[in-house]
């Protein structure tokens, strides 16, 4: 293929910013590794924001190993600028920080409610328990005769139903003999054999 003097054909296997500038790309070319041949619309932005030698100078002023984040950068400031001529990517930052601070006032607010929620399910609890020990202590029932307690509050209540029982059966030993010593005074000695107990007026 011939060609014309001090003309050097296009390489087929040019980046995005060679294309779009209409230039040979060279193997020294500072926008190849980063703006590839499939992505003609990411430098497009660059170079419409930016200027491609101000791009340039950017990334020779940059070490080697943060050039890909610096593009990067360059990318999501173009098209913020792009989106938004006014602020750029100051309005979305502030957006976002804005943002940040309505999520952060929600948080708190769940968080003081949820511990006031806590706070008054623990009254309730405690209220419970204590409703739960007055109706324990009120059904309380006192023992039947013989029950043996622990504690001295089991022997105070024993010793009164013992001595309630005993009070009982002497005062029907009393009423008996009352009545056993009225019978002898009306029937007399001699109508009561030894060993034979009178019978009791009904």
């Amino acid at each position: 293929m011939k060609t014309i003097k001090g003309y050097e054909p296009r390489s087929s296997s040019s980046c995005a910013a060679c294309k779009l500038l209409k230039r040979r790309c060279t193997p020294t070319c500072i926008f190849a590794p980063h703006f590839r041949a499939d992505e003609p619309n990411k430098f497009a932005k660059v170079h419409k924001v930016f200027g491609a030698s101000n791009v340039s100078k950017i990334l020779n002023e940059v070490p080697e190993e943060h050039r890909e984040d610096t593009v990067n950068s360059l990318t999501y400031e173009a098209e913020a600028r792009l989106c938004d001529p006014v602020y750029g990517c100051i309005g979305a930052i502030a957006l976002l920080q804005r943002r940040m601070v309505e999520l952060q006032h929600d948080l708190a607010l769940a968080r003081a409610r949820l511990s006031r929620y806590t706070a008054i399910q623990n009254k309730n609890n405690n209220n419970s328990s204590n409703n739960n020990i007055n109706i324990n202590n009120n059904q309380c029932v006192t023992p039947p005769f013989g029950v043996h307690l622990s504690g001295n509050s089991g022997r105070d209540i024993q010793i009164m139903s013992t001595c309630g029982r005993l009070g009982s059966e002497l005062s029907q030993s009393e009423s008996i003999s009352s009545q056993f010593s009225q019978t002898n005074n009306n029937n007399g000695d001699d109508n009561c054999d030894f060993g034979q107990v009178p019978l009791l007026p009904l």
